[in-house]
């Protein structure tokens, strides 16, 4: 076995056993019978390395929950995912509880950034789910029925974490979803009100979305133009491209450019990240 592979497997053994904070870096390596020299050319601390198991067990379980989804027919779609999600969150209940009671406590910008990239991976997934499902009969509503099925997962997962103290209590997994895909298809037959916009979805889906770079922004305005007639606005579109590409105008002119678009259904997103650049209304040349 790679030595990086063992260090983490018998780490992760000590943690559920004895926690974080409990567990010394002497202590693995005693356990996995290398030195700490060893631990160190894999690791160069215990925090690196909670992060890397942290990360092992999130891409474990997003990659199972889209095989299960992939491997389902349009019959078990549903049922197959949440039972995957929570096959996972069982399996792996002692190392969640670990993450929430301990970890969590001293969260850092690296925690954060692994939580969100998978976070979008699992709206992904779930929007692929929604759509195969239900089709143009939700389109309306699919962000709101995202928002939904992910809440369902956090609120059901408290029971997998608190179980840990109830060893005695076996949780049926079969019963939990098949009442789960029972509430899905309830609120996707019958919710019509939606909320959760395309846009807004875009906007909230990443907390550093604002800090997009000029050619992710450049692409989206591409993407967004090819989606529009002709028409004021997207004359204003691409004036406002060329413009971030090579500053040209005044920025009364800009803004004007910006009031264009604004309630244009394709370029909210764009608007909202145009305005959080800095330098745009101002960098021009005279």
């Amino acid at each position: 076995m790679e030595k990086r592979q063992l260090i983490m497997d018998k780490s992760m053994e000590l943690f559920a056993e004895q926690g974080f904070r409990n567990t010394s870096v002497q202590q693995i390596t005693d356990y996995c019978g290398i030195s700490k020299g060893a631990f160190y050319l894999s690791f160069k601390t215990k925090n690196e390395l909670i992060m890397a198991l942290i990360d092992s067990l999130m891409e474990k379980m997003t990659l199972e929950a889209d095989r299960a989804v992939k491997t389902a027919s349009d019959k078990d779609l549903l049922y197959a995912f949440y039972y995957q999600i929570f096959h996972s969150f069982r399996k792996h209940s002692v190392f969640g509880k670990l993450i929430v009671s301990e970890h969590m406590q001293s969260i850092n910008e690296e925690l954060v950034s692994k939580i969100y990239y998978y976070q979008n991976l699992l709206d992904k997934l779930i929007l692929t789910i929604i759509e195969r499902l239900y089709g143009n009969k939700i389109e309306k509503t699919k962000y709101d029925l995202m928002y939904c099925v992910k809440s369902f997962l956090g609120m059901y997962t408290e029971l997998f974490i608190s179980n840990n103290e109830l060893p005695d209590v076996e949780l049926d997994l079969d019963l939990l979803a098949r009442s789960l895909v029972e509430k899905t298809n309830i609120l996707a037959k019958h919710a019509f009100t939606p909320f959760v916009s395309h846009e807004l979805f875009q906007i909230y889906k990443n907390p550093t979305i604002g800090d997009m770079t000029q050619q992710q922004i450049i692409t989206l305005m591409e993407e967004n133009m090819e989606k529009m007639e002709d028409s004021i606005e997207k004359d204003s579109l691409i004036l406002l491209k060329q413009h971030l590409i090579e500053p040209k105008f005044s920025p009364a002119i800009v803004k004007g450019l910006i009031e264009n678009i604004r309630h244009h259904p394709n370029c909210k997103l764009i608007v909202y990240l145009l305005e959080n650049r800095g330098d745009f209304y101002s960098a021009y040349r005279y």
